[in-house]
């Protein structure tokens, strides 16, 4: 069955049957180039029914949201304060982050990033704990829309545990302390070899930067991509293919060049469907730009 990502097994594995062994391996490479989603794409539902979505669009790669496994800060979820999330981070048991690694494996999801976004009112023990919930998911990747000021702090963390952070910028240019430019993406790398970029190529060509030029010129240091539509000069989020981004020509430079570099959805347009629905668009989109 070439397409086993189909609505049925996702009700099966959802409903908790034992099919760890039965499900193979979600298959999203096109063209050598693994296309896959951050989980913040599916923010309007908690982590089961975003993991089932994953399972019915083909997705077989995520970076995953932190909000999926916090506690309060989703839909359908109370409110916490910053507190009770900072407690929750240093005192959730780990066999607990275990199983949500589980899920992904069940689904046959390659849990390939975290997505913890230190921000300077992190103490060093909660920034600690980040890097163990990372090893206890079983990834090898955080990435992070953090601050410039935050990252010195980060950077031995992510060398004592052999964890790399990519550090995911916006199109702010006009705060020093955002990452929004190849200068301050360029000084979070001087701090360590385990700091690279998570290149989110629609916020980088909002803010008139060239993403094609900026891949070929760092792919040794991108942990991951971004993908997503946006207009130059801060415009907005459109859907794929009708913005400035390019993506397709992005995505023919990994193909062709064969880098190593994840290329993930992040569906933040405002589509007419289900975000499951606008997520296997944007997937159509890039098999179609690397067919």
């Amino acid at each position: 069955m070439s397409v086993y990502t189909r609505r049925g097994f996702g009700k099966m594995a959802m409903a908790g049957l034992p099919l760890g062994a039965a499900l193979a391996k979600i298959n999203s490479k096109v063209g050598g180039v693994q296309i896959g989603v951050q989980s913040y794409s599916y923010r309007d539902r908690p982590l089961d029914a975003a993991i089932q979505a994953m399972i019915e669009d083909g997705i077989g790669e995520c970076e995953l949201y932190s909000p999926h496994i916090e506690p309060g800060t989703l839909p359908r979820r109370g409110p916490v304060n910053r507190e009770e999330l900072r407690k929750w981070r240093l005192t959730v048991p780990l066999d607990e982050i275990k199983a949500v690694r589980k899920k992904f494996d069940d689904a046959g999801i390659w849990l390939f990033a975290f997505n913890l976004s230190f921000r300077d009112d992190f103490t060093d023990p909660e920034i600690d704990r980040g890097f163990q919930i990372a090893q206890a998911l079983g990834v090898k990747v955080i990435t992070a829309s953090s601050t410039v000021s935050v990252m010195p702090r980060v950077a031995p963390f992510a060398e004592k545990y052999k964890v790399m952070v990519g550090v995911h910028g916006h199109n702010n240019v006009k705060d020093p302390n955002e990452f929004a430019t190849p200068e301050s993406f360029a000084k979070a790398m001087a701090l360590s070899k385990m700091i690279g970029v998570n290149l989110d190529i629609g916020h980088f060509t909002a803010a008139n930067f060239d993403a094609v030029s900026y891949v070929e010129e760092h792919h040794d240091r991108i942990t991951n991509l971004h993908l997503k539509d946006r207009k130059k000069n801060d415009g907005p989020n459109v859907p794929f293919g009708e913005g400035d981004t390019p993506i397709k020509q992005v995505l023919l430079l990994l193909k062709q060049k064969k880098y190593n570099i994840p290329a993930n959805i992040e569906y933040e347009y405002k589509g007419k469907d289900d975000a499951a629905v606008e997520v296997k668009k944007c997937l159509d989109y890039c098999k179609q730009a690397l067919a």
